[in-house]
């Protein structure tokens, strides 16, 4: 395939190989067999969202899907029963996952929830399940050494990113069991505005200012190889999304690199620019995984927290934030506070359930994970403030976290915004 051809994302499982079964037992030992159980639940939960069978809770799953979390489950009851000396009867079945079908929605949430929990540690242990950060078009990712042809690539750039154990797919808008209207954000500001979409998957479970460094490099290539002149580079994120691109705009001006000189805005979408309480509390992984279909049986994994999910209880973007300290520890008002960049247009989304404001409903309620005054970069401390003009902040009501990503008031917001 020449270089310049786009290719589809690699899936983790493709890389599965004989020489990669210790890797695979070790997350097979870590995780303990409730981890394939608890994949197999998304799975099914996430078929049921799209009407398809599959969301009977003790329905067994099939095909080729059924196979694979059998095939876990296999793995796991081998642990302890000499798993060293079995490697060679399990090839077989590792081998065949060559031929799993190209991802699938379901697949790639069950993926992004198992690197939201545990992605760090992934990583750490070169698992080949750990999720590689990717620009993609069009549902494929990009070779940013050598771009495809984009015939209908404009020079308006617009860069979404998604949150927390979540992936690139899950902004697309989908049919719902209650009937409620959803909205694409990206598709809807393409056809209006005519900016072309680009979206980021990356690990959530790494350090936000990880994620920073490495994509802070990745929009320089993308932006210096963009087939036309680029006018207007936009982000819109949503969550930890909003960190991340925070702290990549730092790490870029500190290099030297010039996309920023090219980023005119940024939405944040119920960013936590100030944290969110209930990860203080030690409850953020188990509302998160459980407020979307897809990753709600990962709830079951309790206490277990990646460096991503704790670098949420103080909104961390910086190094600084946790290199030499404990990030379980580390009190809020020790790192120096992140400006929103210069020179750039920033608009903040704040959601609350409820259908007013209170100061109760504000602190407390807030979109059931970010409180308003930290989606709003409001701080008791006049320093910390993150300055978002007055017009350039909304509150929609009776909205959740995750409805964020669909909500047709926040479309029509952010379209006239950047109109």
């Amino acid at each position: 395939m020449p270089k310049s051809a786009a290719k589809p994302a690699p899936s983790p499982l493709k890389h599965l190989r004989p020489s990669d079964l210790r890797a695979v037992a070790q997350l097979a030992t870590q995780a303990t067999r409730g981890v394939a159980t608890m994949a197999e639940g998304v799975h099914h939960a996430a078929l049921g969202t799209m009407g398809l069978a599959g969301n009977k809770p003790r329905q067994q799953t099939n095909g080729i899907p059924g196979f694979v979390y059998r095939t876990v489950h296999g793995v796991t009851e081998l642990v302890g029963k000499g798993l060293q000396a079995a490697f060679t009867k399990l090839e077989p079945l590792l081998e065949s996952l060559v031929d799993a079908p190209p991802e699938t929605p379901e697949r790639e949430a069950v993926l992004a929830a198992l690197n939201g929990v545990m992605g760090d540690q992934l990583a750490h242990t070169h698992n080949p399940l750990a999720t590689p950060m990717t620009l993609r078009y069009q549902g494929r990712a990009l070779n940013l050494h050598a771009l495809p042809a984009m015939p209908a690539a404009t020079g308006k750039v617009l860069l979404l990113i998604h949150g927390l154990c979540m992936n690139d797919l899950q902004w697309q808008a989908n049919v719902t069991d209650d009937g409620k209207p959803q909205s694409d954000h990206g598709a809807t500001l393409a056809a209006e505005l005519g900016y072309t979409p680009v979206y980021l998957r990356y690990n959530t479970g790494l350090h936000t200012s990880q994620n920073g460094h490495e994509l802070a490099s990745m929009l320089e290539q993308l932006l210096a190889k963009w087939p036309v002149s680029v006018e207007d580079f936009t982000v819109v994120v949503h969550s930890m999304g909003g960190l991340l691109i925070r702290s990549a705009v730092h790490y870029a001006q500190q290099n030297g690199l010039r996309w920023p000189q090219q980023l005119k805005n940024i939405v944040f979408l119920g960013t936590p620019h100030h944290g969110a309480p209930l990860e203080r509390a030690g409850n953020w992984i188990d509302v998160v995984l459980a407020t979307t279909p897809f990753s709600k049986p990962f709830a079951k994994l309790g206490q277990l927290r990646s460096a991503g999910i704790t670098d949420l209880r103080y909104g961390h973007v910086l190094d600084a934030d946790w290199v030499g300290h404990d990030r379980f520890k580390r009190k809020p008002d020790s790192r120096q506070p992140l400006p929103l960049p210069l020179g750039v247009s920033c608009y903040a989304v704040a959601a609350t359930a409820s259908g007013k404001r209170s100061p109760l409903a504000d602190r407390v309620i807030g979109d059931g994970l970010v409180p308003l005054a930290s989606a709003l970069g409001q701080h008791p401390d006049p320093l910390r403030q993150l300055d978002f003009a007055k017009t350039h902040q909304t509150i929609v009501y009776r909205t959740h976290h995750m409805e964020l990503l669909h909500s047709p008031e926040v479309t029509r917001q952010v379209v006239d915004w950047l109109r």
